[in-house]
């Protein structure tokens, strides 16, 4: 019984944070389900991510919760897919996987490629 409980947490544990994964904003089809999955990995992230810090007041979570679907929409309409991808990459790598870091550093790296050091 106590190995079936167990085998039972893990095998939902696993379903569970398999419906919160990441989801890239130019893969994203604009179908319900897959607005459903981008607002639970918000929703989850952001209670992850203020819950670490002591901010999880439900007046924060839903002004997070509401800038990151505001930067999820704004990503999703972007053109440079091989920058985007190369921000996902660092931030999600360093454990800054939100739509809001990315968005940001999406507009400074895009920025930055058209910038040189003048004199």
């Amino acid at each position: 019984m106590k190995k079936t409980l167990v085998l039972f947490l893990f095998i939902a544990g696993h379903l569970f944070s398999q419906n919160v994964a990441f989801v890239h904003p130019l893969d994203f089809k604009n179908t319900e389900v897959d607005k459903e999955k981008v607002l639970k990995y918000i929703v989850q992230n952001v209670k992850d991510t203020y819950s670490k810090i002591g901010m999880d007041s439900p007046s924060t979570l839903r002004m997070m919760e509401a800038e990151e679907l505001d930067s999820f929409k704004k990503l999703s309409n972007v053109t440079n897919r091989t920058l985007l991808d190369k921000v996902i990459v660092t931030y999600c790598n360093i454990g800054m996987c939100n739509y809001s870091t990315i968005w940001m550093m999406y507009n400074e790296e895009s920025q930055a490629e058209q910038q040189e050091l003048k004199w």
